[in-house]
């Protein structure tokens, strides 16, 4: 453990650089848990930090990564003991505090929770925030009283890892899914569950204040124009849940869709989110997202050497599912 490989991005002549270098415990924080990362995974606020696209960082030199998996290697804290098998997401981890593009990180206690039972290391990373986040907007959506066979459920940035799995619980839940790509190739996602798959052109035209009622629910993660067009077109009563801003943070809408058809709109959060519904949600994936779903979202695994090249493949939307980073 007398150094160890850890990827840093650094600004130099304003310009954001990602290198893997050796590094020394000394150089993490001296206090909280320690952990032994087995796995991490690549977001698309992972990928704007490495690039330097999105004003992720506040700080340089940096350790980027926003979630990991591994074993616990020391504690002073009660709730954690040497070897139990964890996970983290989100808590500003890989933006103000470093994260899990290291083979160790040091973290507050209170930020972990225990890896789901029946699932390794790297599916828990398979999943990592996207797949959390894609739960807490299911779950969210079943809270407000959505059920099934009432209509379509719309999800956006459907190639994505949010809404990779957005599509394989609502499929598995019993939903009938509509799905937004830009993709040319449908297959992966009628494979996920989808019954359908809208065009990003067709779902990105303004809308009128309201137009023709088609969905019950929806998960977006793009915002802007597709968010407005899904507004527009939800049935009386229906859920949006936003947890995304792929194609910007505007909001191209009226308020006649909540205040002639009672649609709700749903702010999704998973960095400050509260533990208990983080089980929840974890408990939603551990249910119904079965092996052969998390083969199907698992893109690759990859190293530390090819997070650059595999950030900005995710910043121009040239991949899908979920890259798992092997630390």
């Amino acid at each position: 453990m007398s150094t160890f490989p850890a990827l840093w991005v650094d600004m130099e002549n304003e310009e954001t650089i990602a290198t893997v270098k050796e590094t020394e415990l000394t150089q993490l924080s001296n206090e909280g848990v320690l952990v032994e990362v087995d796995y991490s995974g690549i977001n698309y606020k992972d990928a704007l930090a490495i690039t330097g696209k999105g004003k992720i960082l506040r700080e340089f030199p940096f350790i980027p990564g926003i979630d990991f998996s591994g074993r616990v290697i020391e504690s002073n804290d009660e709730r954690w003991s040497k070897d139990d098998e964890v996970v983290l997401t989100g808590w500003g981890v890989g933006e103000r505090h470093f994260g899990g593009y290291s083979r160790y990180a040091r973290v507050k206690p209170e930020w972990l929770v225990s890896k789901p039972e029946g699932l390794s290391s790297e599916q828990a990373m398979t999943v990592g925030t996207a797949g959390l986040t894609a739960a807490l907007c299911v779950q969210d959506l079943l809270d407000s009283g959505l059920k099934s066979g009432g209509g379509s459920v719309v999800v956006s940035g459907a190639s994505g890892g949010v809404g990779s799995f957005a599509i394989a619980l609502l499929s598995a839940i019993g939903f009938d899914v509509a799905a937004i790509s830009s993709k040319k190739s449908n297959d992966y996602l009628l494979g996920l569950g989808a019954t359908k798959v809208l065009s990003l052109e067709e779902m990105s035209a303004p809308p009128r204040p309201l137009e023709k009622q088609r969905f019950i629910g929806a998960v977006d993660t793009v915002g802007n124009l597709v968010l407005a067009r899904i507004l527009a077109e939800m049935f009386y009563g229906g859920t949006v849940t936003c947890c995304g801003l792929a194609s910007g943070a505007q909001l191209p809408s009226t308020v006649l869709p909540f205040i002639l058809r009672g649609v709700r709109l749903h702010g999704i959060d998973s960095v400050m989110c509260p533990v208990e519904k983080r089980q929840q949600a974890w408990d939603l994936i551990a249910k119904y997202i079965k092996p052969e779903l998390f083969k199907s979202i698992h893109a690759g695994t990859i190293s530390l050497t090819e997070l650059p090249e595999v950030a900005e493949s995710i910043i121009e939307s040239k991949h899908r599912g979920r890259y798992v980073v092997k630390l």
